[in-house]
């Protein structure tokens, strides 16, 4: 199962930051290949909705479950669906602002993909989950 962490600094306030990477109807604007997010209920530990996602041109569809959720600190959502994934998002204080860290363990649909894509696919992957914290650095700091 691949997984990927990385952090980055956002001069924001640290709970506007994470009330606004850790509510799912905010994740198709900052996270690359989301196409929607719709059904949401609940909020906090709990909270479920389902997703479409576009992963080597094909859109895959699941279901979300905030497994975690420690506010203004920590949120975890598990997935499940055409893809099986970990997501973690966690906001610190920093003195520039907020030090925002994402963590992805998922599964890849080999079925789906196929075993030669999946190298391909994990390198893409990096690099969009890269892009969305260069994206909720940008939308704050725009």
């Amino acid at each position: 199962m691949p997984s990927w962490k990385n952090s980055i600094v956002i001069q924001a306030p640290p709970d506007r930051v994470f009330a606004y990477v850790s509510d799912p109807s905010n994740f198709p604007e900052w996270i690359p290949s989301m196409v929607e997010i719709r059904d949401v209920i609940g909020t906090g530990a709990g909270q479920q909705y389902e997703w479409t996602y576009k992963m080597a041109g094909i859109l895959l569809h699941g279901e979300g479950v905030v497994v975690e959720h420690v506010p203004q600190e920590r949120s975890v959502h598990q997935n499940i669906g055409m893809i099986e994934a970990h997501v973690a998002f966690s906001v610190e204080p920093h003195e520039e602002g907020a030090a925002l860290t994402l963590g992805v363990d998922y599964g890849i649909p080999i079925p789906v993909l196929g075993r030669l894509a999946e190298r391909i696919v994990t390198r893409r992957n990096e690099r969009e989950f890269q892009l969305a914290l260069d994206n909720a650095k940008e939308l704050f700091e725009a």
